[in-house]
């Protein structure tokens, strides 16, 4: 009975006959790229997509807010706005909104010195009611004057 069971399920989940494609496989149409050029080359070179669309769910890749050359710490919430205007950015061009974040993760550098302007400018984008959010400590990040990496999982629109 048991190996009729594995059998059957095992079948259930075989690329149907003539198949050319993978079960869940990234494709052009559901992989997000950016629009700018040097952006472009960027993810090219280490190898990661803006977005993944998987169904009605939106994968982003973590988005780094760093400092500018000119910047010093004081300039982090300005780093911060960058960094949600560009994830504004993805989701849109995914078919979401902050409105459909359903899971938010942020990696500091220095969670002490960063959480406080880090919320002020998250309120701006995500309003409750709000997604389920984890915030680590990490001891760096790239490119180095990297402050905080954040990583959103989002719903698309309905209809879209």
């Amino acid at each position: 009975m048991l190996l009729s069971l594995l059998a059957v399920a095992s079948a259930a989940i075989q690329p149907a006959a003539g198949a050319t494609e993978e079960p869940y496989a990234r494709t052009s149409q559901n992989v997000v790229v950016p629009v700018q050029r040097e952006r472009q080359r960027d993810l090219e070179e280490w190898g990661y997509a803006d977005a993944v669309v998987d169904g009605d769910r939106v994968w982003l890749s973590g988005v780094v807010a760093g400092l500018r050359p000119d910047e010093t710490i004081a300039d982090q919430e300005a780093a911060f706005e960058r960094a949600f205007q560009r994830i504004g950015d993805v989701l849109e061009r995914s078919g979401a909104g902050f409105d459909g974040v359903v899971e938010m993760t942020s990696f500091h550098t220095d969670m002490s010195a960063q959480i406080e302007a880090f919320k002020k400018v998250k309120h701006r984008y995500i309003r409750g009611p709000f997604p389920a959010w984890t915030a680590i400590g990490v001891t760096r990040l790239v490119p180095d004057r990297g402050l905080v990496e954040i990583k959103i999982v989002a719903r698309r629109r309905p209809g879209i």
